[in-house]
């Protein structure tokens, strides 16, 4: 009866989480749209602000739906096959049944010793990418948790809310700078008028963009944090994921960058400009679901702590400088 309790209170904080990233991410992104209809508001009034979120809905059906595989074309990626790594797959399609989706994601590799994974695409039509340096230094479990957070993004069709948020906000830093433009223009004959400046507006004007940037990136952590709350449901593990992310965060840090400079990279960047939540606050998350609990239990059978059996050489490419910056 007792662990039956704790269950309930499980899935009682897992609504809870649930309902709470709901909400935000539905303000975010009101919030954003809001921001592209005040940027047509001070520019043309009424009009202004119709046009504006016309022109948002006119962007988003006319924008270009690469397909997966162009995508990962891009990253250098190629196609595995069951005999490259027949465990992965078969996580990969238990993980998928239990997401409901039609069929089962790709599975790509990249020759990266870096430790990443992405998803593309859509429900119907979606990939996963994993580089060379996660394969091998994830054990079993841990790849089941992130495979399952790659799955649970392609499931709650996070990559077409993101690009919905990438719409609005490059609309609204478009109409920004219009706005800026048509204001340098017509400097002269505002300063000529008695009127007094509308410096308000012009802040506004100008801070718009900045703003939808902010709220973008806060709803990227967001669809993070709620993928993490799937993937744990999905694997019936979420001290897995956990100490998979602790495990990424350690390796990717380095012990050299550790003795030269502690702590650089958690506070090199300031959590408002951050796409994803800081480890730290993603893992105690995952372990207030998993509290409690008499010993983990993953949703299949076969997830142990052993190395991913796998054919491929291992990556020694090294980073080249791209457009953008240095990448495999």
């Amino acid at each position: 009866m007792a662990f039956a309790s704790t269950d309930g209170a499980v899935a009682g904080l897992r609504r809870r989480h649930k309902i709470g990233n709901l909400v935000q991410s539905l303000l975010l992104l009101c919030g954003m749209v809001l921001m592209l209809a005040l940027c047509g508001w001070i520019l043309a009034g009424a009009d202004g602000l119709v046009w504006a979120l016309v022109g948002g809905g006119v962007s988003l059906l006319l924008s270009p739906r690469l397909s997966p595989r162009v995508i990962l074309g891009m990253f250098g990626a190629r196609r595995l096959s069951y005999a490259d790594a027949p465990r992965l797959f078969e996580t990969v399609g238990a993980i998928a049944r239990r997401a409901g989706l039609p069929a089962p994601p790709e599975l790509w590799y990249i020759a990266s010793p870096t430790l990443n994974a992405f998803a593309v695409g859509r429900r119907r039509q979606s990939a996963i990418a994993v580089t060379d340096g996660l394969l091998r230094s994830l054990d079993l479990r841990e790849l089941a948790g992130v495979l399952a957070h790659e799955i649970s993004h392609i499931r709650n069709n996070d990559l077409a809310v993101m690009g919905l948020a990438d719409t609005v906000t490059n609309l609204t830093r478009l109409m920004s700078l219009f706005g800026i433009a048509l204001l340098i223009v017509n400097l002269p004959l505002l300063v000529m008028q008695p009127e007094a400046m509308p410096w308000l507006l012009i802040l506004l004007l100008i801070a718009a963009p900045w703003g939808g940037a902010l709220m973008q990136l806060a709803l990227a952590r967001t669809r993070e944090f709620d993928a993490d709350l799937d993937a744990a449901h999905l694997t019936g593990d979420p001290e897995g994921i956990a100490t998979a992310l602790a495990r990424i965060d350690g390796l990717q840090r380095g012990p050299w960058e550790g003795i030269r400079f502690p702590g650089r990279r958690a506070q090199a960047i300031p959590s408002l400009l951050r796409t994803h939540p800081h480890t730290e606050e993603r893992v105690r998350r995952l372990m207030e679901l998993g509290a409690g609990r008499r010993t983990p239990q993953p949703a299949f059978p076969g997830l142990d702590r052993t190395p991913l059996p796998l054919v491929l050489p291992r990556a020694v490419r090294r980073p080249r400088y791209r457009l953008g910056g240095y990448w495999y």
